[in-house]
């Protein structure tokens, strides 16, 4: 087996947020850096990367934070964003203050809308990200969509006929899956995502998306009991639902 690799103390606490390596020091000339119950005034030292390091490492009187590699599944409430191009309250505000200052930086996998609410994952591992939103692995995304009008009867024979056409673009939609719970109410099954696309799609039908909620990623649903503002940290048996039929 493989020997975990190695960095100093003061390397990773500053990478994961914790302050500069000036800080790192501070901290443990004031005792606290904890690792396997004793106090680390030697921050020079280098320790192995090792899964269980957040349960064995207390810093500052709380558990060390996730180590590079985390993946966060965040119930997004309405009225945030994910781009910092937009007006609004963040994602990232919810999660912990220092997370936003981790190298390698946290990114939302994909985007939803400032509108849309459900499921949002965001990760550190880029290369994650990318097999995630890559359009080679036709990854599932399901909405639970609400309407302004009744359905026509037709929406679910036009999604899945893989020829429908937004406007503005040359290049027709994959086919998507329409689930039918009510006259003003359906499950959407994509596997795309182009800009507002949800949205589009029933305006070319000449309907109107009264509210949106993704429900699902994969095989990866959210949670009943996480809040809206709510995240967890997901398992890699967790992760690999991701990839797996919708």
């Amino acid at each position: 087996m493989a020997k975990a690799p190695t960095t100093r103390i003061d390397r990773l606490l500053s990478s994961l947020g914790y302050g500069s390596r000036t800080d790192i020091a501070r901290m443990a000339r004031a005792g606290d850096i904890v690792l396997d119950g004793v106090r680390l005034r030697d921050v020079t030292r280098r320790i192995p990367l090792t899964p269980d390091l957040p349960a064995c490492m207390v810093v500052d009187g709380a558990p060390l934070d996730p180590l590079p590699g985390l993946v966060v599944l965040l119930h997004k409430p309405l009225g945030m964003t994910c781009s910092h191009k937009e007006d609004g309250p963040l994602v990232y505000d919810i999660l912990p203050a220092r997370w936003q200052h981790r190298n390698p930086t946290i990114s939302t996998v994909g985007r939803l809308d400032k509108q849309t609410s459900g499921l949002l994952l965001l990760t550190d591992d880029g290369d994650l990200l990318h097999r995630i939103i890559s359009p080679k692995r036709h990854v599932q995304k399901t909405y639970r969509v609400t309407l302004a009008r009744p359905l026509n009867g037709n929406e679910a024979a036009l999604f899945a006929a893989g020829d429908l056409m937004l406007a503005g673009e040359d290049k027709p939609l994959a086919p998507a899956a329409l689930d039918v719970v009510s006259d003003t109410e359906a499950l959407l099954h994509i596997t795309e995502g182009r800009y507002h696309q949800v949205r589009r799609m029933f305006a070319a039908t000449g309907n109107h998306v009264e509210a949106l909620h993704r429900e699902k990623l994969g095989n990866l649903s959210l949670p009943d009991d996480l809040a809206p503002g709510d995240w967890t940290l997901l398992r890699e048996d967790q992760i690999a639902l991701i990839f797996q039929g919708g």
